[in-house]
């Protein structure tokens, strides 16, 4: 405990602050943001992206606005297009969300009364023709008789803006001032309204506010079921649609009961959700703590069908598209203002929040976030955090690493399977936030200590092998030492081909930076592949591959650094003969076997290298290349450990200080990128290669006249044309084994 003083007082305080926000005490807005996104993301994932046939969106779009004019249109026309949907259509119910708040003076009905009081008050024949006329003229009496004993809801709207000035007549409210009295319920709550003309809202069945009710981060989540004005409580207009689809029966509150959950009296005072007791049966809405609901989004902008009204208003659209259906009258056209930023869209259609309303509110689809899982979250954090806390300073980083990995696993999927199977919305963010938070101060705590040991191997090691292998090292330090060992390793020489007469050629300063880009490049490649940099010596090149860190794939990463080497050559001398400098040229020689790998040298200077037979091996292979014209060659047990790399077999020689002969091998491509083309000719090498052992001299020479045909640039071939030659005039006798001897490195 005293060893982990520190931590454990720096986790309680992480774990103390998390709380007092989870339990409301005061609020972090980075977490209620993170929590909104968190929302966010759950909704994306499981919205059920179908279509939902029985509600129908009218469309008040660009196309209607072109055809038919400008909004607002003449109430007359609104009238005919009310006859239509229920006379011709057969809607079963309409919701508006458009307000009629002005008077329609587009037939001049005014202006002539005017003159009738006025100028032409005298003038019975043009009072009489007024009256005549007045029926027809009086656009909002046709509206409002077209509305009247017909199943549509008008929608209108509150303000806050502090005025206090309201324009029409608000409907009745569904629940009277002093319904919740005693109860602190955060209603929305407003001063002022917009809603539609008195004849209007005399004539409709009823009417919902459309107000929503957006978060902090400007997005709109939720629409409020009931707001609060001048004590008493309105409905939406979704809530109004769906009683009025359901018979219109009392709006009763449900409260829920205090639990042990509960950190205070807020937590069960609250309205937790809306019951509609209808003869289908009962249907419960749940809201939060301001009464709102949360919008079960479908999907994005089209989960519902639109027509365009304009359709509608000419009858092009077909009667079988509306007929029994819910209709929702509203807007997509942007000049309208009605598009709302949302979780799905920045220009969501308000018309279609309502449609996924209802359609929530009808399947019983409206996720919950009860007010008690402020209890739910801080029971988490306490005993999350305590768990960690406990545990994290007695783990070892790997394991610690291991456990948080799995507690964050546990967390998201109780969120999600909360939110896909219960329909709650829990947050998340605080626990999460903790367990990151918990884990990274432990972290951060061993670092010290973890980085002196790094700043140990860095001292060591840094200097042969890639950043990358030092921090693998540095995790699990017991495992290493510099100490010499006897270990299956493979090893590389290259050399620049013809390096005295280039550097000949070039000034001091220029030979310098020549060689220190092709170095660098070359070192960067062993590097890439895993490789220890053994040492330079001038211009070669020697590396290993194996230790410090084992790699059970050592021969395989030396023969793929050999052709990355080669690749990289070739776009390292284009850079280079653009300077006008000389291309360069290297061999490389690879081998594979048991060797003696530690810091080895005087007191006065170590080197981590490499000793042994495979080694000297190696490098007379590097030499080889020279005498055989190709840029790689590699041992038997090299080319026998290495996969997916096309080789082909140059010579069985015996070299300088050994006397087993041993097979050699060029590396030609990657498996994947080798040119199928040159099959052929891999097929003539090895028949070429068998007459050549076997003394076939005139067959062997044919062979490679048609292979010098095929690729007249291979060395390869001439070298074993010259060589045919020279056996020609010294035959190697009749035991010959196949096998060249080579008696200089």
């Amino acid at each position: 405990m005293r060893q982990h003083a520190l931590r454990y007082g720096l986790g309680l305080a992480l774990i103390l602050l998390l709380l007092g926000h989870a339990a409301r005490f005061y609020s972090l807005p980075v977490l209620g943001n993170l929590d909104l996104i968190a929302y966010d993301t759950k909704l994306a994932l499981t919205m059920p992206g179908t279509r939902d046939d029985r509600i129908a969106i009218l469309d008040i779009d660009e196309r209607s606005l072109a055809e038919v004019g400008r909004w607002p249109w003449g109430r007359e026309r609104l009238a005919t297009l009310l006859d239509r949907l229920f006379d011709h259509y057969g809607v079963l119910l309409l919701g508006v969300d458009v307000v009629f708040a002005e008077a329609d003076t587009s037939s001049g009905l005014p202006a002539l009364e005017a003159l009738a009081r006025g100028t032409l008050a005298d003038n019975d024949a043009f009072r009489g023709e007024l009256e005549r006329l007045r029926p027809s003229l009086d656009h909002d009496r046709l509206f409002a008789a077209a509305l009247k004993d017909r199943p549509v809801l008008l929608g209108y709207y509150f303000s806050d803006r502090g005025e206090g000035l309201s324009t029409g007549q608000l409907p009745e409210p569904v629940l009277p001032a002093g319904t919740f009295r005693g109860r602190s319920i955060a209603f929305a709550r407003f001063d002022s309204f917009g809603a539609n003309l008195p004849a209007f809202q005399s004539a409709a069945l009823g009417a919902g506010h459309f107000n929503p009710l957006p978060d902090f981060d400007g997005l709109n989540r939720r629409v409020p079921m009931l707001v609060e004005y001048k004590g008493a409580y309105y409905e939406s207009l979704s809530l109004a649609m769906v009683r009025t689809l359901l018979g219109s029966p009392k709006l009763a509150p449900g409260y829920a009961e205090a639990s042990f959950m509960s950190v205070s009296p807020r937590d069960y005072a609250g309205l937790e959700w809306l019951e509609l007791s209808a003869k289908q049966g009962t249907l419960r809405i749940p809201v939060d703590e301001n009464v709102a609901a949360l919008i079960p989004f479908r999907g994005r902008q089209g989960s519902f069908a639109y027509h365009s009204l304009a359709d509608v208003l000419a009858g092009r659209t077909p009667v079988e598209a509306l007929k029994g259906r819910i209709v929702l009258l509203g807007t997509t056209a942007p000049g309208l203002l009605d598009l709302r930023a949302t979780p799905v869209s920045g220009t969501y259609p308000g018309v279609e929040i309502h449609a996924n309303l209802i359609a929530g509110m009808l399947d019983g689809r409206i996720k919950h976030r009860p007010q008690y899982v402020t209890g739910f979250d801080v029971v988490v954090l306490a005993l999350v955090g305590g768990l960690l806390l406990f545990l994290l300073p007695r783990l070892s980083p790997l394991r610690a690493t291991g456990l948080s990995a799995v507690v964050l696993v546990l967390l998201v999927a109780m969120n999600f399977a909360f939110w896909q199977y219960a329909d709650f919305v829990l947050p998340v963010a605080a626990s999460l936030l903790m367990v990151a938070g918990l884990y990274a101060l432990n972290m951060f705590y061993g670092y010290f200590v973890e980085a002196r040991s790094k700043r140990q191997f860095a001292r060591m090691f840094g200097q042969y092998v890639p950043p990358e292998l030092v921090e693998e090292m540095s995790r699990n330090p017991e495992h290493y030492s510099m100490d010499a060992r006897t270990a299956e390793l493979t090893v590389m020489f290259s050399d620049v081909r013809g390096f005295t007469g280039i550097s000949e050629g070039l000034e001091p300063r220029e030979l310098t930076r020549l060689m220190n880009e092709y170095l660098g490049a070359m070192t960067s490649v062993i590097q890439d592949q895993r490789g220890t940099l053994d040492k330079y010596i001038g211009d070669a090149i020697m590396a290993f591959w194996g230790a410090p860190v084992d790699d059970a794939d050592h021969a395989q990463h030396g023969v793929t650094a050999a052709l990355h080497m080669q690749q990289r050559l070739d776009e390292l001398n284009r850079s280079l003969t653009a300077r006008g400098w000389p291309e360069l040229k290297i061999g490389i020689g690879v081998n594979s076997g048991t060797m003696t790998v530690g810091d080895m040298g005087s007191p006065v200077r170590k080197a981590y290298t490499v000793l042994g037979d495979a080694v000297n091996l190696a490098s007379r292979l590097e030499g080889l290349t020279k005498q055989y014209g190709v840029g790689i060659l590699v041992g038997e047990d090299t080319r026998r450990a290495v996969k997916g790399i096309v080789f082909r077999e140059i010579d069985r020689v015996r070299v300088k200080g050994k006397d087993e002969p041993v097979s050699i091998h060029e590396p030609l491509a990657f498996e994947a990128e080798f040119d199928r083309g040159r099959i052929e000719e891999l097929k003539l090498w090895n028949q070429a290669l068998r007459q050549f052992r076997a003394q076939e001299w005139d067959q062997a020479e044919l062979s490679l006249f048609n292979l010098q045909r095929m690729a007249p640039d291979c060395l390869l071939y001439a070298a074993y044309a010259e060589q045919i030659g020279h056996y020609r005039r010294f035959p190697p006798g009749k035991g010959w084994d196949g096998v060249r001897t080579f008696e200089t490195k």
